[in-house]
């Protein structure tokens, strides 16, 4: 039945493969299961709810990606918008958290149509080829930075930003040696090896701390939703901070799903010869569907997940590695003192890996070419630098369509290019 739908044959893979791929998939994003209520919950909404809303909306989103859209990616509520929902519009701007989630339910019916009309994977479609390549090695600096922060490798430095942390503490010892491990396997060709990295590192922590086990019974019924169940208040509907924190959802979202569904494909080898992804509008509708369910269901903008990235590494390539990452969420559902033992320590590994493979498609990229190779350059160095992939591809493609006009090679460009340069510039000014 797999092997039919999906094609595993024809796309080189199989069953087994597929579910480790989305299991690993699942272990490096298994975080937002308590990171998203914990950030949400600072609105005063119900937390508890919240990790129900959490799960349910990824298990839908990542369900209708696997079978509609047939691709390798995961989905659930996107870090940094829902930041931006607890920290920005309601505790900043002193709106109802019911407020924010009305916003997010218009987003997503907005999402919907600019799918249906073929918008977005118009979008999609109009970056050039090496930027493309560039959004790849972008991410995964990004999700390495990420991993190494998650591991306090990296921390804040007041003087410098950035800088090292306690190369002596338990947690960074063992993401240390998590990579080490990880490396070795991989270097040695083991199947699984960043799954084995996980849960090496999880039980290391178990004498230091760094991993707790969980109180209590392992297995326990979802909690209830209603506490934060199809609130929406629509009597500021039309109101300008409305419009405003619109915009901002509809444009992160945009471009964090562009980016991650372009970037994660062409380090796959996925990207049709013209350099398109393939079914791009069924997963972009994917991301829409999560979108919608999830502010009925009472959590933040849903959207694919950069750690998709490691179910790709680890093989992956159908549907039957997003399905198997549903099924997964759907057990969370179930298992939530398990799943959530896994310390940050131990993923960081798999994130610091995984950027290290999103780095190859920069090969392609052809740097004797100037008006290519430095958008691609400013895409790559923005992610990381401004914590967001929407910004990136801002830059790059800004930078792109610049160059081009400034030196005489305007005839590179397309209507769709030229319109979104416009449209970022007055992102910056407005």
């Amino acid at each position: 039945m797999f092997e039919k739908y999906f094609s595993l044959k024809q796309n080189k893979t199989t069953v087994k493969t597929e579910i480790l791929a989305g299991l690993t998939t699942f272990m490096t994003m298994a975080y937002i299961l308590a990171v998203n209520p914990d950030i949400l919950s600072a609105t005063g909404m119900d937390k508890n709810a919240l990790f129900t809303a959490t799960a349910l909306s990824a298990l839908i989103a990542t369900l209708v990606m696997a079978l509609v859209a047939k691709l390798p990616f995961a989905l659930a509520p996107g870090m940094g918008l829902n930041a931006f929902f607890a920290f920005t519009v309601v505790l900043g701007m002193g709106h109802t958290w019911q407020f924010a989630l009305t916003a997010v339910f218009l987003e997503g019916i907005i999402f919907l149509l600019l799918t249906l009309f073929n918008i977005r994977e118009l979008i999609v479609n109009s970056i050039p080829l090496a930027l493309k390549h560039a959004i790849s090695a972008g991410i995964g600096l990004f999700i390495a930075f990420i991993g190494l922060q998650n591991a306090g490798i990296i921390v804040n430095n007041d003087a410098v930003l950035v800088g090292l942390g306690e190369m002596g503490s338990p947690a960074v010892l063992i993401a240390l040696g998590g990579i080490v491990l990880t490396a070795v396997l991989l270097a040695l060709k083991v199947k699984g090896a960043l799954l084995i990295g996980i849960f090496s590192a999880t039980l290391a922590g178990l004498p230091f701390g760094v991993t707790n086990m969980p109180e209590g019974s392992l297995v326990a019924a979802p909690p209830s939703l209603e506490p934060i169940f199809f609130k929406f208040d629509f009597s500021q509907v039309f109101t300008f901070d409305m419009m405003i924190v619109l915009f901002t959802f509809l444009f992160v979202d945009m471009f964090d799903t562009v980016g991650t569904l372009v970037g994660v494909s062409s380090k796959a080898g996925m990207l049709d010869k013209d350099g398109k992804v393939p079914r791009a509008k069924q997963a972009l509708f994917a991301d829409a569907i999560g979108t919608t369910a999830g502010a009925i269901l009472g959590t933040s903008t849903v959207t694919t997940y950069v750690e998709s990235a490691s179910g790709v590494a680890e093989g992956g390539k159908t549907g039957l590695t997003s399905l198997s990452t549903a099924a997964f969420f759907a057990i969370a559902l179930f298992l939530a003192p398990l799943f959530l033992m896994v310390p940050a320590a131990a993923t960081a590994p798999a994130l610091v890996l995984v950027g290290f493979f999103m780095m190859t498609p920069i090969l392609n990229i052809n740097f004797g070419d100037y008006t290519e190779s430095i958008p691609a350059f400013l895409a790559i160095i923005i992610m990381p630098l401004t914590y967001s992939i929407a910004e990136g591809i801002v830059f790059g493609m800004l930078s792109y369509v610049l160059l081009k006009i400034l030196t005489g090679k305007a005839k590179d460009l397309t209507i769709v290019m030229v319109v979104l340069a416009v449209l970022f510039i007055l992102k910056f000014f407005l």
